[in-house]
């Protein structure tokens, strides 16, 4: 396999497993709200919520490093400074999400979740402005699609901070599951949390098969 291939394998494999990662999350996360079931039940469905939620998480903080690399394989020039930009992303994106999975209960977890939170807003940021600079200078000419693709990116960060949001109830509830504390206000709580970023994980599966599509496609961006 030459390095394109590889590069294209893995960019094919953080679609799969982000889209289809996401849907399991989505899934199981019913019955974590669901408050016909046993508390065991549903702690034991949010542990497998909570397990599956790394995997998209994992393929968002790879996608763009292994985009951009599988760009310069089609012939996108990037500055060397850019070229080093783009292959740090991915390690210190991960680092940051493996982090605040595995530890959670670190006294550094509330800052680094606000480092974390500005950090995506600053991505969205960065990608509308280095689209807008591509377009202007038609510096992506040849492949103008892939500026529908970093757009498309941004717009998959934003819902992911949207569902961050409007998701903060459904995580006191858990929270309160754990503790088993919870009561019938908490249950509301949670179903109403998570009806409210129900619109932003269909939006998010849409933007990716779309992302895909651009992919193959390929259109032109005139």
């Amino acid at each position: 396999m030459t390095p394109y291939d590889i590069a294209l394998l893995l960019h094919i494999l953080l679609f799969c497993y982000w889209l289809g990662g996401d849907v399991g999350v989505f899934y199981s996360s019913q019955f974590v709200v669901d408050s016909k079931l046993s508390r065991e039940t549903r702690m034991t469905a949010a542990k497998i919520m909570l397990g599956c939620d790394l995997v998209p998480k994992i393929c968002m903080s790879l996608m763009l490093t292994v985009g951009g690399i599988l760009a310069h394989y089609l012939g996108v020039q990037h500055a060397l400074w850019q070229l080093i930009g783009i292959i740090l992303l991915g390690p210190v994106w991960l680092t940051m999400v493996l982090v605040l999975h595995y530890r959670h209960n670190a006294s550094y977890i509330a800052l680094l979740t606000k480092i974390d939170f500005c950090f995506r807003w600053a991505m969205i940021a960065a990608l509308i402005a280095s689209s807008i600079y591509a377009y202007s200078t038609e510096h992506l000419a040849e492949n103008s699609w892939i500026i529908i693709k970093l757009l498309g990116f941004a717009c998959l960060i934003f819902c992911g901070l949207m569902i961050r949001v409007n998701l903060k109830p459904f995580s006191l509830g858990y929270a309160k599951i754990l503790q088993n504390t919870q009561g019938d206000a908490d249950n509301l709580n949670m179903l109403r949390s998570l009806n409210k970023v129900k619109p932003w994980v269909i939006t998010i599966w849409l933007l990716l098969i779309f992302e895909a599509y651009v992919g193959i496609a390929k259109p032109y961006m005139g």
